[in-house]
């Protein structure tokens, strides 16, 4: 795995389960630590995982005019090859449902790459001038727990939507801390100072596969 990399997983439920735990560690450390009799060494390992799966063995989730029909056994067996612990380490789940005739003829200019990438550059530059005094922080992402509660501060409204979330989808303490980061991202993309509810509630809808049960 390469030092500030994009590992990109395709079909990820196809992959041996102990292949996908092995990636625990350096998601949530960065590095990565090789044991053998003799000697133990560890190398930097931050890299960036993209994944993606279908939602069911056939490709079809809950859909009742699918051609190929999964039963719920199937379904949880196939969905159970992903670990809770390892979704916990995945900041976010984007669900992406077929697009309907419509919208592919949509004839409406939808926003550029390029409008897309100069909204990114500037959340970077807030993030790097916002570490600038930290030696080995550049980004919201690589913010520890301790720091997480420095820089990702809720106001009461904000911090009541968290909580039920917390309680409603039995998210981890692992999920909050990086719910709170992605929020905190969410807010620089919008220039905004301080996160507010809206941030925070887009972060939640980004842990729908945390929830315990994928088919509840």
């Amino acid at each position: 795995m390469a030092h500030n990399g994009v590992l990109f997983l395709d079909e990820l439920p196809e992959f041996k389960r102990e292949v996908l735990e092995v990636m625990r560690q350096p998601l949530e450390d960065r590095e990565v630590t090789i044991s053998r009799a003799k000697f133990t060494i560890t190398y930097p390992s931050s890299f960036m995982l993209v994944a993606s799966m279908n939602p069911s063995p056939g490709g079809y989730f809950n859909d009742p005019d699918a051609p190929v029909a999964t039963n719920p056994v199937e379904m949880q067996r196939y969905l159970s090859k992903i670990s809770g612990p390892l979704l916990d380490r995945i900041d976010i789940h984007i669900e992406v449902t077929p697009v309907p005739f419509e919208k592919l003829s949509d004839t409406r200019k939808a926003e550029s790459s390029s409008e897309i990438r100069a909204r990114v550059t500037r959340a970077r530059t807030i993030q790097t001038e916002r570490f600038q005094e930290y030696n080995h922080i550049h980004y919201n992402a690589q913010l520890s727990s301790k720091l997480i509660r420095m820089y990702c501060v809720l106001d009461e409204v904000s911090l009541q939507l968290l909580k039920t979330a917390m309680e409603r989808l039995n998210l981890s303490a692992r999920a909050y801390d990086r719910i709170l980061k992605v929020a905190r991202t969410i807010a620089d993309l919008d220039a905004s100072e301080r996160i507010q509810s809206q941030h925070i509630a887009e972060a939640i809808q980004y842990r729908s596969l945390d929830r315990e049960g994928w088919l509840g």
